[in-house]
């Protein structure tokens, strides 16, 4: 049987994982269009975006508070253990900040901002993308918090001096995954008849939810096996935001 990982870090070597890999790649190729000079990511993750970035930067910086990846980083590149907020670098270090995924994960979210907004030099970019409340299918319990568009451009808004609103969506065989994959949690909260999925503490959650979720992709793949497997990152794109996007990826400038 394959190894059980968890659902947040998700890995191009996993098949079940492939529909929320190739959204979730996407975000690095996007970047890597608009980086350039000394760019920071926050999250590096299974470190599947370091190819991608790091040949468009003088270089590349990437940290996480545990060492996941398992990809050899280019001549131009460093990793660094850290837990943030704050980031340990010195005022207007960086010319990019790129962070994928991450946001919804930090208690102290605006700390997290006036951080970035710190490390950044003048005219510098953040590229930030994180889960589009609307459009999440049940409680995620490893999430602190999940934004609406007007709620991440009010927090960026508090630091930076313009912010664009863009977001990820999908065309219509991502919106049919979508939906088995809808249905699929459906069937499983239909059980939570006390709601404890939005009573209990997150802490209770966690676990109970990895295993289900994992075993939910699990189950989508060996029932949808070609729709899983054909999903690719050319299936989603870079849009003006709407409730419709799946991810909201937002740039904002010093």
């Amino acid at each position: 049987m394959a190894t059980m990982h968890t659902a947040e870090r998700v890995s191009a070597r996993d098949r079940s994982d492939n529909y929320v890999f190739q959204r979730s790649i996407l975000a690095y190729h996007e970047a890597a269009k608009r980086v350039q000079g000394r760019v920071l990511e926050i999250g590096t993750g299974m470190g599947y975006g370091i190819e991608v970035v790091a040949p468009h930067t003088t270089h590349f910086t990437t940290v996480d508070k545990s060492r996941a990846y398992d990809t050899t980083l280019p001549a131009n590149a460093e990793f660094r253990q850290m837990e943030v907020p704050p980031l340990r670098f010195e005022d207007e270090s960086f010319d990019c900040v790129i962070s994928f995924q991450v946001i919804e994960h930090i208690k102290r979210d605006r700390e997290f901002v006036r951080e970035v907004h710190r490390v950044l030099r003048k005219g510098g970019v953040f590229i930030v993308s994180t889960p589009n409340a609307p459009m999440s299918l049940t409680r995620n319990p490893w999430h602190v918090r999940e934004y609406r568009a007007e709620e991440l451009k009010s927090l960026l808004g508090e630091c930076f001096a313009e912010v664009e609103c863009l977001g990820v969506e999908g065309n219509e065989k991502v919106m049919e995954y979508y939906e088995k994959n809808r249905q699929g949690v459906e069937r499983i909260t239909r059980f939570d008849v006390l709601d404890l999925q939005h009573r209990l503490p997150r802490w209770m959650l966690q676990i109970p939810y990895d295993v289900l979720n994992r075993l939910n992709r699990r189950r989508l793949l060996n029932e949808n096996t070609s729709l899983t497997e054909s999903i690719t990152m050319q299936d989603y794109r870079i849009a003006p935001i709407s409730e419709r996007c799946f991810d909201l990826y937002f740039i904002a400038r010093k």
